[in-house]
């Protein structure tokens, strides 16, 4: 697989087994691990084992496949451009290009072109989202503390 990135957009036939087979398997979403018989036509059957949390990833796939979304794998250590991470913070290019400059976020130049790792994008991301839920929790203790609560 490398580091590039996968993308699919399922068909309806398999927006359909996703269904099926993400109720099957949200009957053992809590557990530590898991060992899945695999069968293809009249081939031998082979066991495979899978940690808890890569079922977890697995019923996330199939989850959003029974929605027909495509889904796309990135590796955590994967870079993106400028662009492709203002997308993901839903900024616009030069307001992630300050962040970036005043150092909010890591990134290493390649000629002229900024690049940021996934991992470091994301970790901005819950800070921001971290203390925006911490905001709302003190103005929503304040406003219950000075009786304008309903």
């Amino acid at each position: 697989m490398g580091a590039q990135e996968i993308l699919h957009l399922p068909n309806p036939d398999e927006v359909e087994q996703a269904k099926v087979s993400s109720r099957t398997l949200s009957k053992y979403a809590g557990v530590d691990r898991v060992q899945l018989t695999l069968k293809v036509d009249s081939q031998p059957t082979e066991d495979l084992i899978l940690p808890g949390h890569v079922l977890q990833i697995l019923l996330e796939v199939l989850s959003e496949m029974s929605k027909g979304n495509a889904i796309s794998l990135v590796p955590h250590h994967h870079e993106l451009s400028t662009q492709e991470a203002a997308n993901l913070l839903n900024v616009s290019r030069p307001f992630l290009v300050g962040l970036l400059e005043q150092g909010e976020i890591p990134f290493r130049k390649v000629g002229t072109h900024r690049r940021v790792l996934l991992k470091d994008v994301m970790a901005y991301k819950e800070r921001t989202d971290q203390q925006r839920k911490d905001s709302l929790d003190e103005l929503t203790a304040l406003s219950q503390k000075e009786g304008m609560g309903y």
